[in-house]
């Protein structure tokens, strides 16, 4: 057995302080693919063919522990999970045989030769083993067949069938111990009740590829399977959900995804020892490359100092998994389903083996390292790696980490700034050193006047300060204590507050069958106002009772609908390539802009600045607009709106593409707006510079069509982070959440069925849920910290398009495809 050595790396930085080769093993024989097994002190596999090497982290200098009781080759090797005694079983052809792995080096230690118990005989070739949680059952993967055999009396169980080929892995359910999950070569996985022998699920075909590992997660109930070819499937194993697929990853796919978005080292730090391979040779390695086998599945624990100082978003842990493959290792994020790190074997010129046959890793949380042990696929040695977790991610980290974007402004607004400059004189939107100049010069103005009494300055006169003011209006506050203390309300503490989960009020707001394109909530929760394909838009009070407010106009389909701050004015964009601004009060409108204004129809538009703007999509650019709206009433001209608007500045997308959706916050003053273009990007946008921030490539499988951010309200009180977070919604490509401050995809919300039409979603005001609406005639609700919906509303006829959370009580609003329909939701 050779040295542990440092490897260098091809690929720049300080190979050594990520991965070192702990020991190299050569066999007599060459080295089949079987399965190997890592601990967190120990590993073991097979050598020259029939018999079990063990090698120990705590004294690498000692010998390795050999063995031997098998006659033919041995094909699996297992660890148990208790850490006191140490249980080990191997299996070949001829024998099972359990080994205690604390007596085998007392044996040694006397000069004893170490004997394991045998459990069967001629089982046949066993491809995987696995120990109960426990350790008092064994799954021994036998042909087509599982045998559940018992450690302690060495008899079976349990014969499980029903697969088709060889079953390559199996895994027990860890908070249901007796069911065991398995996945075949007919690519297909089955669940099983051990206990009583019969079948519980059986899937579908998953592949085109045998299926070669699988892996269960306990923190989100998900299983995962990899097959020959590089797919993952994720399924959600929480009850009720009948092992429904969450999504399909395909890994090459991924590394070329997570290659385009990573930070490059500097050249500089490449160690002076390291051979540098070309750019075209590691091209054309990726080329010949065509898949990424998935040859094991393990746990990948991040403690929650090394995922925060990667920028890893998470509370308490972030569950990963480790992806060995015959090129290399892989960190995949079961929250985002994103890759986190890659180490290519090949990108490290001194590996002994730089094309694994099989693979095993075990992360050691002690001292956030983990350890892998490879054979090769071309030759017969075996080695082990050490990897260094931290300095693998902090090497590898997203390129964003450095610019830390935030909605909450750091700095003042620039003078040079579009939110400075070019406001319409006498509006809202004048800057505020301007008003105060005008103040000053008219106070200097006005004439002086004399007054024959001057009222005292109150210098000499002891302060006045209201210190209690009675009550005389007993009866009407009762009145109004017992509304507010039968009204739901949002708390502050995001664990009291209750889910919307009951359907409690339906209402048609018009006849025929007219979409709901889009709802939203005033600021203060009072009213809604919605948006409708019957060229209608419409403002309903909060419990959708009385007769709704009418605005009529438009041409075409209402696309967004959007509250001023103060509650007095409403927009609306339509398909007919108008915007308008209406009075809430009077439903009339006070600003119309039409084609003559923008080049295409108006995809998004909102107020912006705390009503200082108006922030509008159309076309292939964002633009910002001040305006000024003449609130006097005039009988004669009030079909006429007195309203005017200029434009501010005009901020084209990156590569040109259609704007398909915006969104910024009104509620308090924020720099930055989030688009999202039609080739799949997103784009943020820093108004106080006029320019863009950040761009994110890819964002989507397909273009995005809704983006939402987490904008809380005035009713509740959030930490600063949650409003950096923002979600995106692409039509086949589900939600994902992303963190502002670092550009990256933190969690990814599966389940719902969206393939045709774009369906709304909505952050609710505690930050703690998101609720979208599907096409399955269901409505979901998503708590943050899982990628699963937490509850599936029923009792919708169609499909569900616009979804709204009020910003005063846990109410849910929703508008329905074809039936014209809003349901309103409360806690049960």
């Amino acid at each position: 057995m050779e040295e542990p050595q440092e490897i260098s790396s091809t690929d720049g930085g300080c190979a050594g302080d990520i991965v070192i080769e702990k020991f190299l093993v050569e066999s007599k024989m060459p080295t089949p693919p079987a399965q190997l097994a890592c601990g967190r002190q120990h590993c073991a596999f097979p050598l020259h063919g029939n018999e079990l090497c063990v090698w120990t982290a705590e004294d690498p200098s000692q010998q390795l522990l050999v063995l031997r009781g098998h006659h033919q080759p041995i094909s699996a090797v297992a660890f148990g999970n208790a850490a006191a005694p140490l249980l080990m079983c191997s299996a070949s052809p001829d024998y099972v045989i359990m080994w205690s792995l604390d007596e085998c080096r007392e044996n040694v230690l006397e000069g004893l030769s170490p004997r394991g118990t045998v459990l069967g005989v001629l089982l046949g070739k066993v491809l995987c083993l696995r120990f109960s949680p426990d350790d008092r059952v064994i799954a021994v993967c036998a042909g087509s067949k599982i045998l559940v055999l018992d450690s302690e009396s060495r008899s079976t169980l349990a014969a499980l069938e029903g697969h088709q080929g060889p079953v390559t892995a199996a895994e027990f359910c860890a908070w249901q111990a007796h069911v065991i999950i398995s996945v075949s070569e007919d690519r297909s996985f089955k669940v099983w009740d051990h206990h009583v022998g019969s079948l519980i699920y059986s899937s579908p075909v998953l592949a085109a590829s045998p299926l070669l590992s699988l892996a269960i997660n306990e923190g989100s109930e998900q299983l995962v399977t990899g097959c020959a070819e590089g797919q993952l499937c994720i399924f959600s194993l929480v009850d009720g959900h009948h092992y429904r697929c969450v999504t399909r990853v395909d890994l090459r796919k991924k590394r070329e995804s997570f290659s385009t978005r990573r930070l490059e080292p500097n050249p500089g730090s490449l160690p002076a020892e390291s051979q540098l391979s070309s750019a075209n040779e590691l091209g054309k390695g990726d080329e010949a490359e065509a898949t990424l086998p998935v040859l094991g599945l393990a746990r990948c624990d991040l403690a929650l100092g090394l995922s925060s100082e990667c920028g890893l978003v998470s509370s308490g842990k972030t569950s990963c998994l480790w992806i060995g493959s015959s090129a290399g290792l892989f960190i995949f994020n079961l929250a985002n389903f994103e890759l986190e790190a890659v180490l290519h074997y090949k990108d490290f010129r001194n590996l002994s083996i730089q094309v694994a046959g099989s693979c095993a890793v075990m992360s050691k949380t002690s001292d956030e390292k983990a350890f892998c042990v490879l054979t090769s696929m071309f030759g017969n040695r075996i080695a082990g790696l050490e990897v260094n977790l931290a300095a693998l991610l902090r090497r590898q980290r997203h390129p964003a980490l450095g610019t830390r974007l935030s909605v909450l402004p750091s700095s003042c607004v620039l003078p040079t700034s579009p939110l400075h400059f070019g406001t319409v004189k006498g509006s809202s939107a004048e800057p505020a050193c301007r008003k105060q100049s005008a103040a000053r010069s008219a106070v200097k103005d006005q004439a002086l006047v004399f007054h024959s009494k001057v009222r005292s300055s109150g210098y000499a006169s002891a302060p006045h300060a209201t210190m209690f003011s009675p009550k005389t209006n007993i009866k009407n506050d009762c009145k109004r204590a017992s509304e507010r203390k039968n009204r739901y309300k949002w708390k502050d503490s995001p664990a009291q507050n209750p889910l919307p989960t009951r359907l409690s009020r339906r209402l048609a707001v018009a006849e025929g069958r007219a979409a709901v394109r889009c709802v939203q909530f005033s600021g203060d929760g009072k009213r809604l106002a919605c948006g409708s394909a019957n060229h209608l838009a419409l403002a309903f009070d909060a419990d959708l009772t009385g007769t709704p407010a009418v605005f009529t106009g438009h041409d075409g389909a209402v696309n967004s609908v959007c509250w001023s701050h103060d509650g007095r004015w409403l927009l609306s964009a339509s398909q007919d390539g108008t915007l308008r601004v209406w009075s809430a009060r009077r439903t009339e409108a006070v600003l119309c802009l039409g084609k003559d204004v923008f080049p295409k129809p108006v995809q998004a538009a909102q107020f912006y600045y705390i009503d200082t703007f108006i922030l509008l999509s159309s076309g292939p650019a964002v633009q910002l607009l001040t305006y000024h709206i003449d609130a006097r009433q005039d009988d004669m001209r009030r079909y006429k709106p007195r309203g005017r608007c200029r434009a501010v500045v005009k901020l084209p997308m990156t590569g040109a593409a259609e704007v398909t959706s915006l969104s910024a916050t009104n509620d308090f003053y924020s720099y930055l707006v989030l688009t999202a273009g039609r080739n799949r990007t997103l784009e943020v946008f820093d108004l106080n510079v006029g320019c863009s921030a950040a761009v994110i490539v890819g964002a989507h499988s397909r273009p995005v069509h809704q983006i939402c951010q987490n904008k809380g309200s005035s009713f509740t009180t959030q930490p600063s982070q949650l409003y950096n977070l923002f979600a995106t919604r692409a039509i086949g490509d589900g939600i994902r959440l992303w963190d502002l401050r670092t550009l990256r995809c933190e969690r990814r919300f599966e389940g719902h069925l969206n393939r045709c039409y774009p369906c709304g979603i909505a952050f609710s005001p505690c930050g703690r849920y998101v609720a979208c609406g599907a096409e399955d005639r269901h409505a979901y609700v998503y708590e943050m910290g899982s990628s699963t919906f937490c509850h599936r509303l029923s009792g919708h006829t169609d499909t569900v398009t616009g979804v709204a959370f009020s910003p005063s009580a846990p109410q849910l609003q929703f508008g329905e495809l074809r039936s014209c329909v809003i349901m309103c939701c409360h806690p049960p």
